[in-house]
């Protein structure tokens, strides 16, 4: 795909995942992409990182530490750094994010979420991307919900603007196991058909207790590029000072 394809991808990336992926262990999804509309207990931080390979051998490392703060709204504020490979190229991102939760979410009804931010080269500063995105969950049940996203990217590499979308399924089929379905990608002009067709993922988190767990994704055409993917990721949770586990905040997945 070249240097310039992987700049735009991984612009794509972080407009599209919040990666963003996952406190409350699904705010930010992990290195899941299509985000849910919850964020975290005011005061909390996780630390959450992922390594992906793809049979064509691009590569990518990401850490993404987050808080979440109390400015006049509890917002979500978080920076994905990310050291990845394409064609034999590296390259350094990182991705400011902020996220707000506009309408909680609650079983039989949907709730809503705004995220933003911006993608840089970490070597030149320069700005690669700007994103917004709004996130819709619908939760089924105590063990289930459906994640939505709808957004905007602007890929300032080659002066483009995108419609970003994504379409997702938690299931929670045992005590320490949930299931992930997503498809998500960007509609728009590009010189690169596999850039604006549709991406896919499925995986299965772990998650023995409130503080850790380990995903496992399979994934498809993730960055535009046309090939297979396998991520592995943790997430290590840092919960607010006499705060309460996510679990029995919300009484639900």
């Amino acid at each position: 795909m070249g240097f310039w394809g992987l700049r735009t991808a991984f612009g794509v990336m972080a407009a599209i995942s919040a990666w963003p992926a996952a406190g409350d262990a699904w705010a930010a999804n992990g290195a899941f992409a299509v985000d849910a509309a919850d964020i975290s207990e005011v005061g909390s931080c996780k630390v959450e990182s992922w390594m992906s390979v793809a049979t064509n051998s691009d590569f990518s490392a990401v850490a993404n530490p987050s808080c979440v703060a109390d400015v006049f709204k509890p917002v979500e504020l978080s920076l994905l750094s990310d050291r990845f490979r394409s064609d034999g190229d590296w390259g350094t991102s990182i991705a400011p994010k902020a996220k707000w939760n506009i309408v909680p979410t609650g079983i039989g009804k949907f709730g809503f979420a705004f995220y933003a931010g911006g993608s840089f080269d970490a070597l030149t500063g320069e700005n690669l991307a700007a994103f917004a995105v709004v996130p819709a969950t619908y939760r089924l049940s105590e063990t289930m919900r459906i994640n939505i996203n709808a957004g905007w990217l602007w890929d300032r590499t080659f002066d483009r603007h995108y419609l970003t979308y994504g379409l997702g399924v938690d299931w929670k089929f045992t005590d320490v196991l949930q299931l992930t379905l997503e498809g998500f990608g960007q509609a728009g002009a590009s010189d690169l058909p596999s850039v604006v067709q549709p991406r896919f993922q499925a995986g299965v988190r772990y998650r023995p207790n409130e503080i850790f767990s380990v995903d496992v994704i399979y994934g498809r055409n993730i960055t535009g590029e046309n090939a297979n993917w396998i991520t592995v990721g943790t997430t290590v949770r840092f919960p607010a000072p006499e705060g309460k586990p996510a679990r029995e905040r919300t009484g639900h997945l």
